[in-house]
């Protein structure tokens, strides 16, 4: 086989691969799921991830992850994070959730590659939304690092509960 088909080969397969992975993971029960991009130079301190989330379904019960998605350099076995959720009304609740990104001998939980890994980490399981609307999270690192270095994204996704 000459050298351009099998690039024309390997390159039809992996956008058929992506394809049929983006199909499997955003199926029905995904109600949401964003990222955001942490800065190169590492999370500031003051600085917060923010998802605006459309809520129209106050009947079914939701899971909500934190996703979490860290260099292989990150320098620490967990993070700490401060969510805060402000629901269409205006009232505003805070979680601190001590996320485990790797086991007692150093491995990375969740799955990677190369020196990327991602985390869905279970932030509330079964949960109804009490009204309908906009609801507000952000997420803020709390390491007590000025810049956090080692983060490449945060994010949040919302299924429905299988219940």
């Amino acid at each position: 086989m000459r050298p351009t088909i099998r690039i024309k080969i390997k390159t039809n397969l992996l956008l058929w691969v992506t394809l049929l992975i983006a199909l499997v993971s955003c199926g029905p029960d995904v109600v949401f799921e964003e990222y955001v991009t942490i800065p190169e130079n590492g999370w500031n301190k003051d600085s917060m991830a923010t998802f605006n989330v459309n809520i129209t379904d106050i009947k079914s019960y939701n899971n909500l992850f934190v996703n979490i998605r860290n260099k292989s350099n990150y320098a620490n076995s967990n993070l700490w994070l401060f969510v805060d959720v402000t629901s269409p009304a205006g009232k505003t609740m805070r979680d601190t959730l001590n996320c485990v990104l790797a086991d007692k001998h150093g491995k990375w939980l969740g799955s990677g590659w190369g020196d990327l890994f991602l985390l869905n980490y279970p932030y509330k399981m079964n949960v109804k939304f009490s009204e309908p609307g906009e609801y507000k999270f952000n997420i803020i690192q709390g390491m007590r690092y000025d810049k956090l270095e080692g983060i490449h994204n945060i994010g949040i996704t919302i299924v429905r509960s299988k219940q």
